[in-house]
């Protein structure tokens, strides 16, 4: 449609000349315009002044505004009635509603966004994620050296090795190589110990003994004898036999006694190697305080009974063993790897030399590490056994 080249505030003006006496001809040949114009501008605008133009010109620009609201508000309403039920929580699934509505809806990019909360730069958004190649290997380097470890101390394992990964991270890909162990809980009963379990103030103050039983691929039983310093958590000994006297005992204390030093305090439970009187009148030779847990209460002695498990989780449960010689080669392997490779989370996720150097008792106290004569190390052994 051909623009007048009149405003309309210029043909209300025309008009009101008509109403001075000046007539139509006049009025048509002076402005360059039809009669026929003239009347149409009439049947428009006639009685009507500027301010009142202005006034409808306002309510239609209004008018056209609410529409285009409502337009949308109704574009929205049948896109949010037809996506109902597909949950949206995070920019992935944002991004696919945002998709599904501009597909079949013809919505522009900045109503679906608007209508789903997300920002155009976030829909853009590609992530880059870093490379996980080494990450996995470190990972399933650690799972198959340490079966029965968890994230977290596979996490603090990696930190001491100087692999400085974000804990999320890790988790991500440790939970993506579904290397998550089943949590096992028991309802334990509430703790109906007399005299709490107090941990001494330094090492050789108190040791913990216990016994251990299993068998070998013979069917042959043996028994372990296993000694911790109740401070560092450290394995002084684990002595494998088939029999384990109350002089056996004795003989094995002994040695510790020689490259170690003598503790204050032993504590053990009621078996009868430890209440024989032989041990009796070794303890009162050597000035050593033994103290007997309640019978029936092992958690009065936790702390060698948590190293128990551990034990037989990653060595007795986890091979079968056909001679002695061999069990022993992997239970000295094992504990110089306990007393200065695995993080222990009571010590501040420290091992126990780690913990022994913090406090400056590395050096007058030797540790299993320093004397042992086995040349056994725990990684290439448990990785001889899976090649």
């Amino acid at each position: 449609m051909k623009k007048s080249k009149f405003s309309e505030t210029q043909i209300i003006k025309i008009l009101k000349s008509q109403e001075s006496g000046q007539s139509v001809t006049d009025i048509c040949r002076e402005h360059g315009i039809s009669q026929g114009t003239f009347y149409v501008w009439k049947s428009k605008y006639s009685g009507m002044e500027s301010s009142q133009l202005k006034q409808m010109k306002d309510m239609e620009r209004e008018l056209a505004q609410y529409k285009k609201i409502v337009a949308e508000l109704t574009l929205q309403n049948t896109v949010l009635k037809d996506v109902i039920g597909k949950k949206a929580l995070g920019p992935a699934e944002k991004r696919e509603l945002v998709g599904y509505a501009r597909e079949y809806f013809g919505m522009s990019l900045r109503q679906a966004c608007a209508i789903f909360f997300l920002s155009t730069s976030v829909f853009y958004y590609r992530a880059k994620r870093k490379d996980d190649t080494e990450v996995i290997e470190q990972l399933s380097k650690l799972a198959e050296l340490h079966r029965t470890w968890g994230f977290w101390m596979m996490y603090h394992r990696l930190r001491k090795l100087q692999y400085m990964w974000n804990h999320k991270r890790v988790y991500r890909i440790y939970t993506s190589m579904r290397l998550n162990l089943r949590n096992k809980r028991k309802k334990r009963l509430p703790a109906r110990v007399k005299s709490p379990l107090l941990c001494p103030i330094g090492p050789n103050i108190t040791w913990s003994l216990d016994f251990m039983h299993d068998t070998l691929a013979s069917g042959k039983t043996i028994r372990t004898l296993n000694v911790i310093d109740d401070f560092s958590r450290e394995a002084l000994s684990i002595t494998v036999d088939t029999s384990l006297p109350a002089q056996r005992v004795i003989r094995e204390l002994e040695k510790l006694l020689e490259w170690r030093g003598k503790p204050e305090k032993i504590r053990s439970d009621n078996g009868p190697e430890f209440v024989a009187e032989a041990m009796r009148g070794w303890c009162e030779q050597n000035n050593i305080q033994w103290e007997f847990i309640q019978p029936g209460k092992p958690t009065q002695n936790s702390l060698i009974e948590r190293f128990n498990r551990t034990f037989r989780q990653d060595v007795l449960d986890s091979y079968m063993f056909d001679s002695l010689p061999d069990i022993r080669k992997y239970a000295d392997a094992w504990a110089w790897m306990y007393n200065n490779e695995r993080p222990h989370s009571s010590l501040g996720q420290l091992t126990p030399a780690e913990f022994l150097l913090k406090y400056g008792k590395l050096s007058e106290f030797p540790t299993f590490q320093q004397d042992s004569n086995s040349n056994s190390d725990w990684n290439s052994l448990v990785l001889g056994v899976a090649s």
